[in-house]
Formats: C-alpha cells, sequence, structure tokens
C-alpha cells in the first residue's frame, strides 16, 4: 500500500504540473451527470448522494453533480449504458458498486462494458458481518457443530451480487446454506432475518451498525464473523469497526483447525477483495481531457483531507480509508482479472450448489 500511495502522490504531483501550463488549461462542465445504475435509496445511490455536496464544494467553479438512477440487471443495464452513450467532455461520471464487478469477472454476456475504457478516480471500502439466529446456540466457531444437518435459509440477492463471497464461505465452513434470490435490497434481507424467515443474513458496516446492532443487543442476532478489511500485505485482519467480532479465517481455523486454502478459498478472498475493498467506485471515461481527469483527482484528495468530510464519512461509511487516483487503478485491475480455471470453478460451484447458470 506504501508503494501504490507514492503512486498516487506522482500521479497528483504531474497533474498539478500539468494544469499549470495555460496553454492546456481547461474547466469542467457546470454541470456534470453522475450515472448511478442502482434506484433510490440504494446502498450505491446513499453513498453517491453523501459524497456529491463534499465533492462538489472541492471541485473548481463548484459545478453541480445531478445524481442520475438507471436501475435494471443488477446494476449491469445502466452500466452498459454509460459504457455506450458517455460523452469524453468530462459531464459523465460513473459510479458503481460489488453487483457491477462480479458479473464482468464472471464473465456474465449481458455484460458490455470493459474497465479498460475508464479511469477509476476513488474508491470507497467497507466491511460486513455475517449473523445467525440465536435459537441455534451457537456463539463461536466451536459451536459451529450444532448446525450438522440445519438448513439455513438466506435472504439474497442474486448470486452473483454482493452476497456471492458470503455464500462461499458459509460453503467452505460445511454450513446448508439455502438461498432464496430475489431481494431488492440487503435491507428486504434483513427484515427476513427479523420475521424468522431467514436463519442466517448478512450486513454491510453502516447497515449493521444502524440496523443489527440492537437485534444483538436484544439477544435476537449473534454475530458469527466479520468479513474483515485487507491490510498492506494483502492479509485479512479485523475489521477496526468490529475489533471484538472475529473474522472468517479464525472462525474458520477454531472450527476447523486448520487455515482455510484451497481453490474456493481462492475464489472467496478475490470476490471479497474486489466487492469490498472496491465497494463502491467512482469513474469517467479514460479518453476525458487529461486537465479535466486531474481536476477530479486533485478534488478528491482534497476531499478525503476535509475535516467535515472525515467526520461524516465516519458515521456514513464506517473507519475506512478512501482510495484514491493511481492506487484504486492499480486494485481494480487486480481485482477484475480472473484465471480461467478460477472463473470456471465459481461457475460449477455456483451451478452444483444452487442450480445457477452464468452464461
Amino acid at each position: 500500500m506504501k508503494k501504490l500511495k507514492m503512486l498516487l502522490s506522482a500521479t497528483l504531483l504531474a497533474g498539478t504540473c500539468t494544469l499549470s501550463a495555460p496553454v492546456l488549461a481547461q474547466a469542467l462542465p457546470s454541470t456534470i451527470n453522475w450515472t448511478i445504475p442502482f434506484g433510490v435509496g440504494g446502498g450505491t445511490d446513499v453513498w453517491a448522494r453523501f459524497m456529491a455536496p463534499h465533492l462538489t464544494k472541492q471541485l473548481p467553479g463548484s459545478p453541480t453533480l445531478v445524481i442520475k438512477n438507471v436501475p435494471g440487471g443488477g446494476s449491469i443495464t445502466g452500466t452498459n449504458l454509460f459504457y455506450m452513450r458517455a460523452r469524453n467532455n468530462g459531464s459523465e461520471m460513473l459510479g458503481i458498486s460489488a453487483s457491477t464487478l462480479y458479473p464482468y469477472m464472471l464473465g456474465d454476456s449481458r455484460v458490455r462494458y470493459d474497465f479498460d475504457k475508464w479511469t477509476p478516480i476513488m474508491a470507497s471500502p467497507t466491511g460486513g458481518v455475517v449473523y445467525i439466529q440465536p435459537e441455534f446456540g451457537v456463539t463461536t466457531g466451536k459451536d459451529l457443530g450444532k448446525l450438522d444437518g440445519v438448513t439455513l435459509p438466506f435472504a439474497a440477492q442474486g448470486p452473483t451480487q454482493l452476497e456471492l463471497p458470503v455464500m462461499l464461505a458459509l460453503d467452505l465452513l460445511g454450513l446448508d446454506l439455502r438461498p432464496v434470490f430475489g431481494m431488492t435490497s440487503r435491507g428486504e434481507g434483513r427484515l427476513a432475518f427479523e420475521r424468522g424467515e431467514a436463519k442466517v443474513d448478512f450486513q454491510t458496516t453502516s447497515a449493521y451498525i444502524n440496523s443489527v446492532t440492537d437485534l444483538v443487543n436484544n439477544n435476537k442476532a449473534v454475530p458469527l464473523f466479520s468479513l474483515g478489511i485487507i491490510n498492506d500485505e494483502g492479509k485479512v485482519i479485523r475489521d477496526p469497526a468490529f475489533p471484538d467480532i472475529p473474522t472468517f479465517e479464525e472462525v474458520y481455523k477454531e472450527y476447523k483447525g486448520e487455515e482455510p486454502t484451497g481453490m474456493q478459498y481462492d475464489a472467496y478472498h478475490k470476490f471479497l477483495t474486489a466487492g469490498f475493498a472496491l465497494q463502491k467506485v467512482l469513474l469517467v471515461p479514460k479518453d476525458i481531457p487529461a486537465p479535466m481527469k486531474q481536476e477530479l483527482l486533485l478534488a478528491v484528495d482534497r476531499m478525503v483531507e476535509d475535516e467535515a468530510f472525515q467526520r461524516d464519512a465516519v458515521e456514513q461509511i464506517g473507519p475506512y480509508q478512501n482510495l484514491l487516483g493511481a492506487v484504486v487503478e492499480v486494485h481494480l485491475k487486480q481485482a477484475v482479472s480472473m484465471t480461467p480455471e478460477l472463473q470456471a470453478w465459481v461457475k460449477d460451484w455456483l451451478k452444483s450448489k444452487f442450480n445457477v447458470s452464468v452464461e
């Protein structure tokens, strides 16, 4: 990560030098359309609407950022449209999430977009917690044997959406998971858990803190493990938002007596990195004028250093450091690259476990 931060510093320095040349000076448009390929009120929409006023304040001329929601196809529809129609004059941005990355990684035939054609400006990481109904008496990894022969309904959005690494993790533990796909949001999944219809659930950091903590405090939910965060060496460590909740790796070792390894764990780690270290990403067309791109890079750098933003961000997205510029570019390229073998393994796993085909 230190090397990546040096890359970002070099990028911003180069941008500053470029912008100092009057012949290249070029103002951003007064209105910038920010496409969000999800409905109003979803996680990515909330993230963009939180970011927009902070970013506007840091951009020269304070252009108006207009959020344009284009839902459909689990974000594929709006992202495809942006890829085909976005202008390269600095007036168009795109905000995506794991639901946009996963189908691309799996070679979903509905995907028309190509990340090589876009430049990432910023990414916001997040964490998450998996929790279970208290009726099973499971409080630690050592208790997981109590779930032998127990089917666990899980209210999920879709097989290639944010729940994918969670399903891989629960299966690695040997649990009999029965996902019910079709939830419109993770919030709907939580409500199914509260009604007792789902026996296990998962929420990202902000949703867990805001909506699940009270369930835990009132003995209506038991945290099983957190997804952790990935450190500078690429290792999973405890999430600073949940320092008392063990990671999946810790629970697995406690239950199985060994570290998780193999193709399935490789898949879990790959989708964890893509979906959580890069949970929300801001992108622009790669061929927009370089000075405009540098203005955006410099603006997000100023934004994340702003005390008001830092204070608000802790409440909105948790105690995580936003990734910027070249740092995001390196992470994104690594995250979405899938070997044919790993891609085929995940597709076969989805088919054999849940009768889901990704074509």
